[in-house]
């Protein structure tokens, strides 16, 4: 009955931190299926298979495949588990400990899409200015100038448009090409310079300049606000961490206070610590999401 009241316990904190920090819904390990509303729909795939073929090829991108990013997961669970029996004595928070230290894994892999988003961000401003280089003073096509940028891009972002230059040499479809490149980048900005390039390659038209410098300055100017709220953060992400050492640093304290370990071992003592970490880990997720700056939301992508 204690194990499974450990299990219950653990998993709940589980599901709440990857509720506040990941955004999953409902009680499975993975994402759960966003609502079924057209945006949503448009994106975030297509029910909780597509979500599941998402995050898939997320996990491939960073070189690891899931049965690896299972097996980091275990060995967490396993670490973390140890460590929290050696101090607490009890199964309840070990396990609870275990289930939050297994999720580090999945909140990394987060951490770094999300940093690999962000140098890709940066860099959009610059391949316009290079794009509309191209076209205009060089004389380029619109799909010559956009492999040539995308071969000095960013080195997340050329597998996409190395992919997109070998559909276009096989079915010279430039629709079926900017569908797959934006597929593959995943990226608001990418959106809107893929379909603006598009209705210039398709229809033609002298005012392609006009509407990449357009572009760019308002790229640019997204990319300085975004720097700057970040600047602003920078204290406050510091004090962050501090939801983390300082409650460890308390629980260590204790075992020298009074009966220190042996009050963790009672009944009542590891409710206490598990209502702890529960806190300890809302409190850290809670932080983090008022903390993440808005994404921009993809419109192109039906």
């Amino acid at each position: 009955m204690a194990a499974l009241l450990a299990l219950a316990g653990a998993y709940g904190v589980y599901l709440l931190y990857t509720a506040l920090a990941m955004g999953w819904r409902g009680l499975r390990i993975g994402p759960g299926p966003r609502p079924s509303g057209s945006q949503g729909v448009r994106s975030h795939g297509v029910g909780r298979k597509g979500l599941i073929q998402r995050f898939t090829k997320q996990v491939a991108l960073e070189g690891s495949r899931p049965v690896e990013m299972a097996g980091v997961m275990i060995v967490m669970f396993t670490v973390g588990t140890a460590a929290a029996f050696a101090i607490f004595g009890g199964p309840l928070p070990a396990v609870a400990v275990g289930t939050f230290a297994a999720s580090a894994p999945l909140a990394s892999h987060r951490a770094r899409l999300t940093q690999r988003r962000r140098q890709a961000r940066d860099a959009w401003p610059r391949m316009i200015e290079e794009i509309r280089l191209q076209t205009g003073s060089l004389g380029r096509s619109v799909p010559q100038a956009l492999f040539e940028v995308g071969r000095r891009g960013p080195l997340e972002l050329r597998p996409a448009f190395e992919a997109a230059e070998r559909e276009w040499l096989l079915s010279t479809d430039f629709a079926r090409t900017v569908a797959l490149l934006e597929h593959h980048l995943d990226d608001a900005t990418a959106d809107a310079t893929c379909e603006t390039l598009l209705v210039a390659h398709e229809i033609g038209g002298s005012d392609l300049d006009r509407r990449l410098a357009a572009l760019s300055e308002d790229r640019t100017q997204d990319l300085q606000g975004r720097k700057d709220a970040a600047a602003k953060q920078a204290g406050v992400r510091f004090a962050r961490r501090f939801v983390l050492v300082v409650p460890a640093g308390m629980a260590l304290v204790g075992l020298s206070i009074g009966t220190g370990r042996a009050a963790y071992q009672t009944p009542l003592g590891q409710a206490a610590v598990v209502a702890g970490i529960a806190s300890v880990v809302a409190c850290w997720a809670w932080a983090g999401r008022l903390l993440r700056l808005p994404e921009e939301e993809r419109v192109f992508n039906g």
